[in-house]
């Protein structure tokens, strides 16, 4: 039952979603769903019950990260630096008006205990949630976890106006043959016929077990690597799983996006997707009105912020407004909702399946880097920095 409630919320956003042509976003109405259902009738371990527990969310995690390290290579990977720089100048926005007016604002602890959260990282929010606690101040406490749930509420729809826009100019280009598109199976002949260190495997012997086994090893091999370097280079586990991933795919012991070939991707996401919705229930009405004002105006001023000096940094780095914001805006959610996001709006923008697989290859690199860059490794930095401040 659980589990079916859950895959309700999800499907209704789904539905919605494909009604509007992505104008209302399936993770914001997914979201509102699950503030409602905790708020009435769900039990606050509703995800946990429906199966989604932490073992199997952090697999989920490894597994699909890597997946998406398969679908870029290095040299696009390398290329993707003004996508760096776009995402860590949104991060520099967000921390310089947080730190300077919301200051001015409210106190110097509010704005501190609610600048690394917002900058998007799930670790950050438990170390500032923690260190706030330590510092007898639960209020700020309660503040750094509902920054951190509630900053998608102004991520979700902001992102889907950004990537529709850029998204109806990269169409019509190349509908116009003004922008050309290498198709992504062109593409993989040509990896094909490239050397590689592992031969390609027959496909009679791609099977689903194969294909998990071989994304499993990648991995794994990732989280021991990054284990190992713990001591002299503390970077997350999955960053080490993308880039394992990208040269998993390189050097051929991995197809390009395993977990489609193997039928595995959509269930992993939806496991992701619950865990991220799970997140909702420490959000209670009584938390909300008590620190609904700092909230709102902290993620205002960060939003603002960050809007600014990624457009203008976007502007001579030769990206559009449109995909800089979107891409600074990954630092508001990060993986998958990045993903979901860039899907929803190529699958409502395209006319068929080539046109969708062209918006996709033009905006997805970018969202995952700037996801990968601002929430899994600039937003944990930023709390071992203000953690010391509070």
């Amino acid at each position: 039952m659980a589990f079916s409630i859950v895959l309700i919320a999800l499907s209704l956003g789904d539905i919605i979603s494909t009604k509007t042509k992505a104008f209302i976003p399936s993770v914001f109405v997914t979201a509102l769903l699950f503030l409602f259902g905790y708020w009435t009738f769900f039990p606050s371990d509703i995800v946990d019950i429906a199966g989604f527990q932490t073992p199997i969310v952090y697999l989920s995690m490894y597994l699909l990260i890597t997946h998406m390290g398969t679908m870029l290579s290095v040299k696009e990977l390398a290329g993707q630096w003004r996508t760096i720089a776009i995402a860590l100048i949104g991060i520099v926005g967000i921390v310089g008006m947080v730190m300077t007016i919301g200051s001015a604002l409210f106190d110097f602890e509010t704005a501190l205990a609610a600048t690394p959260p917002l900058t998007g990282g799930v670790v950050a929010a438990l170390v500032m949630s923690e260190a706030a606690t330590n510092a007898g101040l639960p209020d700020l406490a309660v503040l750094a976890i509902i920054t951190y749930v509630m900053q998608g509420f102004a991520g979700y729809p902001l992102t889907a106006v950004m990537l529709k826009k850029e998204g109806t100019r990269l169409i019509k280009g190349f509908r116009s043959g003004e922008i050309k598109y290498v198709k992504s199976d062109d593409t993989e002949k040509t990896v094909a016929k490239s050397k590689k260190l592992f031969p390609a495997t027959p496909a009679k012997y791609q099977t689903t077990y194969v294909l998990l086994m071989k994304l499993g090893l990648t991995a794994w091999a990732a989280v021991l690597f990054g284990g190992f370097l713990a001591p002299y280079l503390n970077i997350s586990a999955f960053v080490w799983c993308l880039v394992f991933g990208v040269i998993a795919q390189e050097i051929g012991f991995v197809e390009q996006r395993p977990l489609n070939l193997s039928g595995s991707f959509g269930f992993l996401i939806t496991i992701l997707m619950a865990f991220v919705f799970a997140g909702l229930n420490k959000a209670t009405p009584a938390m909300l009105a008590q620190i609904a004002l700092p909230l709102v105006v902290i993620i205002l001023l960060g939003v603002t912020g960050m809007g600014i000096l990624s457009m203008i940094l976007g502007r001579f780095l030769g990206y559009t407004k449109e995909m800089s914001f979107a891409v600074a805006l990954t630092a508001l959610y990060g993986f998958p909702p990045n993903y979901i996001l860039t899907e929803e709006a190529s699958k409502a923008l395209a006319n068929n399946e080539e046109e969708k697989d062209f918006l996709m290859s033009e905006m997805l690199p970018k969202m995952l880097v700037g996801g990968f860059t601002t929430v899994t490794i600039v937003s944990v930095i930023i709390a071992g920095v203000f953690v010391n401040l509070l």
